[in-house]
C-alpha cells in the first residue's frame, strides 16, 4: 500500500467518512425505498457489507463504499410480488455466492475467462433487459397506479409530482457542480417530496408510529429454488460491471487493484457482502461510483475513511425515525425517479456494446442480442418440470448458450 493509502483511524476520518456516507445515502435507500426492503436493513447491510470487503481485501482498495444495488432493482421488485421478501433473498444468496464461485475460477484460471464467457455482445442486452423489463411499474408509479392499474392518487396530481422529480434530478445531473453532481437522485426525492407536501399526498402516520430506536425489520431467507433459478443468471450482468469499476477506482488512485488484492479478492468480498446482506433481509451490494467521484474530488484516499462510513451506516440503521420518514414518500416521486433511473440503466447495456465495438451488423451478434431482447421482454418461458426459466435470467442463459455455439460469422463485409 503506498503512502497515500496509509490506514490512519482518526477524527478527521470520521468526518469524510460522515460526508461519504451522506453521498451514498439517496441511492442507497433508494433501493429498498423501491423494492419494499427495509431501508435500516439496507444501512446495517451497506456497512456490514463495506467492513467484509475491506477485510477480504486487506483494506488495499481506500474508496470502496459498498450499497445497494441498482442492477437488481427490477428482479427484486418481481421477486417480492411473486414468492415474497423471504424467498427473494435465497436468490439473492445465491447471487452473492456466485460472485464466490467467479472469484475462485479467476483464482484458478485468470480473469480472461470471465472475457470469454461473458463478452459484451451477452452482457449489453442483459443489462438492457433489467432496465426495460418493468418499466411498465416505473409508469404505472409516476401515474399514480397501483400495479393492477387501481388509481391511488388522482393522475394529473401524480404526473405533476413525478415530473418535478425527474426534472430535478435531470438538471442536477447535468448542471450541478461539486458534491452536488453526485447527488441527483437525492436532490431529485427532495424537490419531488416538497412538491408532495404542497400537494396535501404525503402520509406522515409510518413516521409517527415509528420508535426513535429500533432493532431493523431483519428478514431470514426461505430456500426457493424458483426465486434461485430467476436471479441467479441476473448476476451476471454486475458481475462483469465489478471489473469496470475496479478499473475506475485504480484510474482515480493511480493503483492497478486488478492486480493488488486481484480481481479474484474484489470479487470475492463483494460476493461475500452480498451474501451476508441477503441473509439479513437487504439489497445486494454492489461498489458504489458516487463514492468513487467523491473521492476523486477529495483526494481522500485513506481506507479508514470507509471504515468510518460503515460505522455510521451500521449506527444510523438503528434510528427508528429515519426508516418511518423513508416510508412517507409517496408513490409518484420514486415512479418519477424510476423513470429515468430504468432507463440508465438500458443505456448502460448500450454504451457496453458501443465502447466494445460490437458489430451490431454482423449476423452473428445481430442474432445473440435480438434473442436475448425477446426472450427476456417478450415473455417467453420454458419450463422443465415444476420450474419455469423466462425473464432476464432466461434471456441471459440463452445469450450466453448461442454465444458458446453459434461459429464466427465468415466472408462477412457488412451490408
Amino acid at each position: 500500500m503506498s503512502s497515500s493509502t496509509k490506514y490512519n483511524f482518526t477524527l478527521k476520518e470520521s468526518i469524510i467518512g460522515l460526508q461519504f456516507l451522506f453521498v451514498a445515502f439517496g441511492a442507497l435507500v433508494l433501493v429498498p425505498i423501491l423494492t419494499g426492503l427495509d431501508a435500516n436493513v439496507a444501512l446495517f447491510t451497506a456497512g456490514i457489507g463495506t467492513l467484509i470487503f475491506q477485510i477480504v481485501t486487506r483494506q488495499k482498495v481506500p474508496p470502496i463504499f459498498l450499497a445497494s444495488s441498482f442492477a437488481f432493482i427490477a428482479p427484486i421488485i418481481h421477486g417480492v410480488q411473486t414468492w415474497g421478501v423471504a424467498g427473494t433473498m435465497s436468490g439473492l444468496v445465491a447471487a452473492g455466492l456466485f460472485y464466490v464461485v467467479l472469484s475462485f475460477l479467476v483464482r484458478v484460471r485468470g480473469s480472461e475467462f470471465l472475457h470469454k464467457l461473458l463478452p459484451p455482445v451477452v452482457v449489453g442486452p442483459v443489462i438492457m433487459t433489467i432496465g426495460l423489463i418493468l418499466s411498465p411499474v416505473a409508469v404505472n408509479m409516476a401515474m399514480g397506479r397501483a400495479g393492477d392499474g387501481t388509481q391511488l392518487i388522482p393522475e394529473a396530481t401524480s404526473m405533476i409530482v413525478a415530473f418535478i422529480a425527474l426534472a430535478v434530478t435531470m438538471l442536477v445531473a447535468l448542471l450541478g457542480k461539486g458534491i452536488l453532481r453526485l447527488l441527483p437522485i437525492f436532490c431529485g426525492i427532495v424537490a419531488g417530496y416538497i412538491a408532495a407536501l404542497f400537494a396535501g399526498i404525503v402520509d406522515f402516520t409510518s413516521f409517527t408510529n415509528a420508535p426513535l430506536f429500533a432493532i431493523p425489520s431483519f428478514v431470514t431467507p426461505e430456500f426457493n429454488i424458483e426465486a434461485i433459478i430467476y436471479i441467479l443468471p441476473i448476476a451476471i450482468a454486475p458481475a462483469v460491471e465489478h471489473i469496470g469499476d475496479m478499473l475506475a477506482i485504480s484510474n482515480v488512485t493511480k493503483e492497478d487493484y486488478l492486480k493488488k488484492p486481484g480481481l479474484k479478492n474484489t470479487l470475492l468480498g463483494d460476493g461475500l457482502a452480498t451474501s451476508a446482506a441477503s441473509l439479513l433481509g437487504g439489497p445486494p451490494n454492489t461498489t458504489y461510483s458516487e463514492v468513487t467521484g467523491a473521492v476523486t474530488i477529495t483526494k481522500a484516499f485513506n481506507p479508514a475513511i470507509m471504515t468510518w462510513a460503515a460505522i455510521f451506516a451500521i449506527i444510523l440503521a438503528f434510528v427508528g425515525k429515519l426508516g418511518g420518514l423513508l416510508a412517507t414518500i409517496p408513490m409518484p416521486v420514486m415512479g418519477g425517479i424510476l423513470l429515468l433511473l430504468f432507463g440508465l440503466i438500458a443505456s448502460v447495456g448500450m454504451e457496453t456494446l458501443i465502447k466494445s465495438n460490437t458489430d451490431l451488423a454482423d449476423p452473428r451478434n445481430m442474432i445473440i442480442v435480438s434473442i436475448i431482447l425477446v426472450f427476456a421482454i417478450g415473455g417467453m418461458t420454458f419450463n422443465f418440470g415444476n420450474v419455469g426459466f423466462s425473464g432476464i435470467g432466461l434471456g441471459a442463459i440463452v445469450g450466453i448458450f448461442l454465444n458458446l455455439i453459434l461459429p464466427k460469422t465468415k466472408h462477412f463485409d457488412g451490408y
